[in-house]
């Protein structure tokens, strides 16, 4: 894996996710495009290593979604840790796009946990009420795909 720089940072984190999945997006009506912003999350949620979320859908743009996103976790032990997004009334759902990891979750914070083997074309769905995680398990880079959506009611 080329190195990354603070300089090139999120260029080659799309050159690199770009060898493993095509990233282009077709909005409705409008011209296609990518990843509309790279953040950076050192550490996700308390877990060890750092995650990109390469957004591909700019804020407020998809009705009731806060992101649609592809979640990267580039080394073996890379963790997005526990969390719930009950507080935000979101609910969440991981297609994995490419690589493996493990999947947790929790019922509540000291609930019940399962944990699941998660690999090319596994889907995952949180409820708002639990608490999850996800580690890459192995040496090739974990993509997956997220979509979190938003019911305030």
């Amino acid at each position: 894996m080329p190195s990354i720089t603070p300089e090139n940072e999120n260029d080659k984190i799309i050159e690199l996710v770009s060898q493993y999945i095509d990233l282009s997006v077709t909005p409705f009506n409008k011209p296609e495009r990518t990843v509309v912003k790279v953040d950076k999350r050192d550490p996700m949620y308390g877990g060890n290593g750092i995650v990109y979320l390469l957004q591909m859908f700019d804020e407020g743009e998809l009705t009731n979604n806060r992101i649609g996103a592809y979640m990267v976790f580039f080394n073996k032990g890379d963790e997005a840790g526990f969390h719930t997004h009950g507080t935000r009334h979101e609910e969440e759902l991981y297609i994995v796009m490419h690589g493996e990891g493990e999947y947790t979750e929790m019922t509540k914070k000291d609930g019940i946990i399962r944990k699941k083997t998660l690999k090319k074309g596994s889907i995952t769905a949180m409820s708002r009420e639990g608490f999850h995680s996800l580690i890459n398990t192995t040496d090739e880079v974990l993509i997956v795909f997220v979509i979190t959506t938003n019911n305030p009611k």
